[in-house]
């Protein structure tokens, strides 16, 4: 996964699946600077990643962990260095707040 270089964001994430083996496994491998971690039923992820917009890259990772389950949903907070951050339940943007 290579978005386009632009800006940075800062993702705060939970993600379920109804294989969380498989997309913890993919996780790794696509954020590999990242963290991945077990929370119950979810897995909390926490990366940095360079993109166009924060639509453009949380579409990019939830396409790329849905071609492993199809049964995977993204709950997703994406956060620039100017503080904007977006919020997203699978491709829908939910929320934007600027601190």
């Amino acid at each position: 996964m290579t978005p386009p270089v632009g800006l940075r964001f800062r993702l705060s994430a939970r993600v379920s699946s109804a294989n969380p083996a498989a997309v913890k496994a993919a996780l790794v491998v696509l954020l590999p600077q990242g963290s991945v971690s077990d929370a119950q039923d979810d897995l909390l992820v926490e990366a940095e990643l360079p993109g166009a917009s924060a639509k453009d890259v949380n579409r990019s990772l939830l396409s790329a962990l849905r071609k492993v389950e199809k049964k995977t949903r993204l709950r997703a907070q994406w956060t620039t260095g100017e503080g904007t951050t977006q919020s997203f339940f699978d491709y829908v943007l939910k929320k934007t707040t600027t601190n």
